[in-house]
């Protein structure tokens, strides 16, 4: 199942303007956009939850008890 993209930070679960990483960075959320390059998201895009994270050697997974399953 794949978690649609919706108004929160992946990251910091605030709001952010509809779009891709060009427009979190644009709207404040810079360090977001960094930091997602080295690590798990952490809350839902679609509706904010807290995800549960497993970091493992070859990647990682987090879940939303709502939408399902991200992986790297």
């Amino acid at each position: 199942m794949t978690v649609p993209d919706g108004q929160w930070c992946d990251r910091c679960g605030e709001t952010r303007a509809a779009g891709g990483q060009e427009t979190r960075a644009a709207d404040g959320h810079e360090a977001c956009v960094a930091a997602r390059g080295l690590e798990p998201p952490r809350f839902c895009t679609a509706c904010r939850r807290r995800m549960k994270v497993q970091v493992l050697p070859a990647g990682w997974s987090a879940t939303c008890v709502e939408h399902g399953t991200r992986s790297s």
